[in-house]
């Protein structure tokens, strides 16, 4: 049996150091192609949608790096897609258009699609030419992923959906989702009656998604309603009934990432700047803290890329850096507002420290919705190591 040791441990892994060139020249390149980019696009980081970035990533064979080479990946090795990952999340690089497609859509696939998805859909992902979804979470299910009731029916030529799904980023603007259904309703079976389907947007009829205006202004989350549609039999990815088990290890992709703590970096750099000259010492051992905290969940997510490489499930250890993770970039903002008189503000005027901080400010609140709330992190914590 395994123990809690086995499943939440954090061995010390290193970057291979021959990965110095490939960070060497993602930095050059992203230098080159961010000169006009503003701060405040840049302090969007990994949400700000840029189609024609994605696909010059894409051209550089930094996209889909880790899927096999046979559908248009590199056969790379979990670090050398960390390495890009964290030059652009540091940078402020817009990812939002490939993210969810580079980070566990490509991945999935090609664990569990058939060759016809395969050979379909991952060279548009590798390219940067496919912007995914995610359907997961519904409305009135809280953050009980289990207990969502949208459903998929078998009919002769398929399966027939109705439903809605909540919190989708990027759904209306996206080419596919990814999307967990019910496909079957007996109430015995909470976990194994979940399939996934792989549905493309542009062409299936009967989708409507309707954007959620954040308190900055930002339109990336979508209500998502499904009303009879029809979905070809081959929709299906991997083996009805298994979606509880394919979801799962998806969702281990999407919580230990750098973004996980890398989402307010840009405002860290420019305090830090900003407090380059400053002598006080309580203020100085307090940048210290956020640093020594940043550090400490780097290295505890790439003991999870190691994991993932040796092709270990991470989830209950992903779980407990998506929550420090997110604990850490919620923080930030307001201690930002403490340690520097400088105001936040979102006007063309100011140094770029006052416009980051007025943005994430606003955003930052949105970040516990990200790969789920705070609080079902803290029960996956507390189940996984049985004290729920």
């Amino acid at each position: 049996m395994e123990s809690i040791a086995d499943k939440l441990r954090f061995d010390p892994c290193q970057l291979p150091a021959d990965l110095h060139l490939l960070r060497q020249e993602v930095r050059a390149f992203l230098t080159d192609e961010l000169q006009e980019y503003s701060v405040v696009k840049r302090s969007h980081s990994w949400e700000a949608y840029d189609a024609e970035f994605s696909a010059k990533l894409g051209e550089r064979g930094w996209l889909g790096m880790t899927l096999p080479k046979q559908y248009g990946g590199q056969g790379c090795s979990a670090f050398e897609r960390y390495v890009v990952v964290e030059e652009c999340l540091v940078a402020g690089a817009p990812t939002g258009f490939h993210w969810v497609a580079d980070r566990q859509s490509g991945t999935l696939l090609t664990r569990y699609g058939n060759e016809a998805q395969k050979k379909e859909i991952i060279p548009k992902i590798t390219a940067g030419k496919a912007c995914f979804c995610i359907g997961m979470s519904e409305p009135n299910s809280g953050s009980d992923l289990a207990s969502l009731r949208t459903k998929a029916e078998k009919t002769e030529n398929g399966w027939l959906v109705n439903g809605t799904k909540i919190w989708t980023s990027q759904a209306h603007r996206a080419d596919y989702m990814i999307a967990l259904f019910r496909s079957d309703p007996d109430p015995d079976k909470k976990h194994a009656g979940l399939s996934q389907f792989l549905i493309d947007l542009k062409k299936t009829k009967g989708i409507t998604p309707r954007t959620i205006e954040n308190l900055a202004g930002g339109k990336n989350f979508n209500e998502v309603s499904f009303v009879d549609v029809e979905l070809p039999a081959d929709a299906l990815i991997g083996t009805e009934g298994e979606g509880w088990k394919q979801v799962t290890e998806e969702l281990a992709l999407e919580r230990s990432g750098p973004e996980r703590y890398l989402s307010c970096f840009y405002l860290l750099r420019e305090l830090i700047d900003v407090l380059k000259d400053c002598a006080n010492p309580a203020i100085l051992a307090k940048i210290g803290t956020q640093v020594a905290w940043a550090t400490t969940l780097r290295t505890m997510s790439l003991s999870i890329a190691s994991q993932l490489h040796a092709g270990e499930n991470p989830t209950l250890a992903a779980s407990v850096v998506k929550d420090l993770g997110c604990q850490f970039e919620q923080t930030l903002p307001g201690l930002a507002q403490e340690l520097c008189d400088l105001e936040p503000t979102l006007e063309g005027h100011g140094v770029p420290y006052q416009q980051i901080l007025g943005n994430l400010i606003q955003i930052a609140p949105s970040f516990s919705l990200r790969g789920g709330t705070p609080e079902i992190m803290r029960g996956i914590i507390a189940k996984g190591m049985g004290i729920r």
